[in-house]
């Protein structure tokens, strides 16, 4: 006769990663935008002179650690150069830079965030890509994570520990 066996919940004997995708989000705090408008000559043009004057009198120092939405709010033809100049001013200080409204920014940076996550951690585990959450994450975040993860991941879950949907396993040879 078999001695009695104590019950093994092999659920949290199984090694897993939960990530969630709102940890890719810069806080608000850490967006800050630039209106090319604001050197707009007549609220019409831009004056490459004048541009590049205003922008040497920024401390762009400001901006260090931030995340940098390049917009403007007029319907003006902004010439492609002045996005470049701006860049290239903002490289040395701010975390990323991109040409979008504010209102676009957060979405942006987090997909940027997503791309350059580095997944080598990962390698070989067992990852739940958290699913439920306060903030609205869009399709696009949840695409680009797996794509991401299935390269070098054992098995990839969207949800929850307690009720995950699986999404992808790695077939071993």
């Amino acid at each position: 006769m078999n001695p009695i066996q104590p019950i093994v919940n092999k659920a949290t004997n199984r090694a897993v990663e939960e990530i969630d995708l709102v940890q890719f989000f810069p806080t608000e705090n850490e967006i800050v935008g630039i209106d090319i408008a604001t050197f707009l000559f007549k609220g019409l043009l831009l004056k490459e002179d004048d541009f590049r004057k205003a922008i040497s009198e920024i401390d762009f120092k400001q901006y260090i650690e931030k995340y940098v939405c390049v917009y403007c709010s007029t319907n003006a033809i902004v010439p492609f150069w002045a996005y470049m100049v701006l860049a290239a001013e903002l490289a040395p200080f701010a975390k990323d830079a991109a040409a979008c409204k504010p209102e676009n920014a957060s979405q942006i940076f987090l997909e940027r965030n997503i791309l350059s996550f580095n997944t080598e951690f990962f390698e070989g585990k067992r990852v739940i890509v958290k699913g439920c959450g306060n903030k609205q994450i869009d399709e696009r975040a949840y695409l680009l994570i797996a794509q991401k993860l299935a390269k070098n991941v054992r098995a990839i879950m969207y949800g929850e520990a307690c009720s995950s949907v699986p999404v992808f396993k790695k077939k071993i040879d």
